[in-house]
């Protein structure tokens, strides 16, 4: 079977399919961290503080996810270049 560039080249794979999809999902993954934040900020400063640390670890696990599909799209653009 011919390496991924490869079948993208000539075809094979839908790099441009692939490239919206990440997108979206990078969007909705931006969007979620954006959400668990603004939900982590309302407990910062109350008794349930735990409740805004375990949220914000959420939010930069979100965040994390999000640069990885940011990694993946700009590989993927450079297999369809």
């Amino acid at each position: 079977m011919p390496a991924l560039a490869e079948r993208v080249k000539a075809g094979l794979v839908s790099a441009s399919s692939d490239l919206a999809e990440l997108s979206t999902l990078r969007s909705q993954l931006e969007d979620l961290a954006r959400r668990v934040e603004a939900v982590a900020d309302r407990y910062e400063d109350t008794s349930d503080s735990q409740i805004a640390s375990d949220l914000y670890a959420a939010e930069r696990t979100l965040v994390s996810a999000r640069r990885a599909v940011d990694k993946a799209i700009g590989a993927l653009g450079d297999l369809a270049r």
